[in-house]
C-alpha cells in the first residue's frame, strides 16, 4: 500500500510564497508520476501541476502562469511545489496524488493513491 502525506500549507499574505511537500512511503515514488491538485470550498477539485517519474516532464494548469514550479527527489521519495506571488484565489486544499500511468496525466480519475492534503490560505 502507498501512502502519501503532504505538509508545508499555512496562512500567507497574497504575494508571498509557500512550499509544499509529499512523502511517499510503501513503494519508491520514482515509480509514480506526481501531481498536485487543489480544492477550493464549494469547487470541484482542479488540477494543478505533474511531473513525470523521473522529473524530466512537468506539466501545469494554465492559472499556474510560471508561479509554481514542481519538483522531486526520488533519493527522498519526496515531491515538492514551490509556490510563489500566491493570490487570494489560490486559497484551497492541496493534494498530492500518484500514478502508475507511464506518461503525466492531468485528469483526476488517472491517480490511485491520494494523500489527505494541506491547507494553503492566502489572505488580501
Amino acid at each position: 500500500q502507498v501512502h502519501l502525506v503532504e505538509s508545508g500549507g499555512e496562512l500567507v499574505q497574497a504575494g508571498g510564497s509557500l512550499r509544499l511537500s509529499c512523502v511517499v512511503s510503501g513503494r519508491s515514488s520514482a515509480n509514480y508520476v506526481m501531481a498536485w491538485f487543489r480544492q477550493a470550498p464549494g469547487k470541484e477539485r482542479e488540477f494543478v501541476a505533474a511531473i513525470s517519474q523521473a522529473g524530466g516532464s512537468k506539466t501545469y494548469a494554465d492559472f499556474v502562469k510560471g508561479r509554481f514550479i514542481i519538483s522531486r527527489d526520488n533519493s527522498q521519495n519526496t515531491g515538492y511545489l514551490q509556490m510563489n506571488s500566491l493570490e487570494p484565489e489560490d486559497t484551497a486544499v492541496y493534494y498530492c496524488a500518484v500514478t502508475n500511468q507511464k506518461s503525466i496525466a492531468t485528469v483526476r480519475e488517472e491517480y490511485i493513491y491520494w494523500g489527505q492534503g494541506t491547507q494553503v490560505t492566502v489572505s488580501s
